[in-house]
């Protein structure tokens, strides 16, 4: 289904199509970021525009405005709730690699319908698998969130089960860094942490803030290399991204695991603010 031309906006237009010789298309040269919206506000708006602006630094790619981004949102009269994505590319550059010596970036912003998901995921947890399909290691692009996800895409064909809610997806040499579309908190007992992405994965908007927020309960937290013992051996484990929030995991691999407490002070902390589209935000 094509975005209606009042939910997307290219280049600071009314617009629904890129030209076929995008980069953005012909190579996933660019980087995106995906937000919930509630009551007609983007969340954490702050931390995904410098997550953007990383990303375009990494790639060497001008990073468009926050004027930009701000005046399409506004032009936008975003829903009560629903999705936001904001992409920039490096443009249209021809045949061949070679990046263009002065790119004129493709910004495109659009609006989206909230995704469709069991209420009692929130409440009783997720069933995850663990994915085939393992993440490269790149030190020059981990922790932005670049256009090309391929290794996502291949991950989440691995299976059809309905309930099966995600996938972990492991480095090459065997670190557990994120799920398919979502990422990790681990309780440990003495502390939460989450994978560390200096080489590989990417490092999560909801992730980070849910992790400051932690601190300021007074947890010790930490970005550490996580195996697939540390989660056997966790008090809990925990998916969590910008438009779900937080789900935990009731079982992996067909195996149950403990649920942790800080589970539900860590959703009270984004109900409280609204800071993402749980059910408890949307249908209070």
């Amino acid at each position: 289904m094509s975005a209606s031309r009042d939910a997307c906006r290219v280049n600071g237009q009314p617009a629904d199509l890129v030209g076929i010789n995008d980069r953005g298309l012909r190579y996933g040269d660019g980087v995106f970021e995906t937000l919930a919206v509630v009551n007609h506000e983007p969340q954490l708006w702050t931390r995904h525009l410098e997550r953007l602006e990383t990303g375009c630094r990494r790639l060497g790619l001008p990073a468009p405005p926050r004027d930009h981004w701000h005046a399409d949102v506004a032009a936008l009269s975003l829903p009560r709730f629903a999705t936001l994505r904001l992409t920039a590319t490096r443009g249209e550059g021809g045949r061949g690699y070679a990046p263009p010596a002065a790119p004129q970036i493709t910004t495109i912003t659009q609006s989206g319908a909230m995704p469709d998901r069991p209420r009692e995921w929130w409440h009783s947890g997720v069933a995850v698998r663990f994915c085939e399909t393992r993440l490269a290691v790149q030190p020059a692009l981990a922790g932005i969130k670049h256009l090309n996800r391929l290794e996502q895409v291949l991950a989440r064909g691995e299976w059809t089960d309905p309930v099966v809610a995600e996938g972990l997806m492991e480095s090459m040499d065997g670190r557990v860094m994120e799920a398919t579309s979502s990422n990790l908190l681990i309780d440990r007992g003495d502390r939460l942490c989450a994978p560390a992405t200096n080489d590989c994965g990417v490092e999560g908007i909801m992730q980070g803030w849910l992790l400051d927020r932690a601190a300021t309960l007074g947890a010790v937290v930490e970005r550490t290399p996580i195996r697939r013992e540390d989660l056997w051996q966790a008090k809990g484990v925990m998916l969590v991204n910008s438009l779900i929030g937080l789900w935990p995991v009731h079982s992996l691999a067909g195996h149950p695991l403990p649920r942790s407490p800080w589970v539900n002070r860590l959703q009270d902390e984004i109900v409280q603010t609204g800071a993402a589209l749980m059910p408890a935000v949307v249908e209070p």
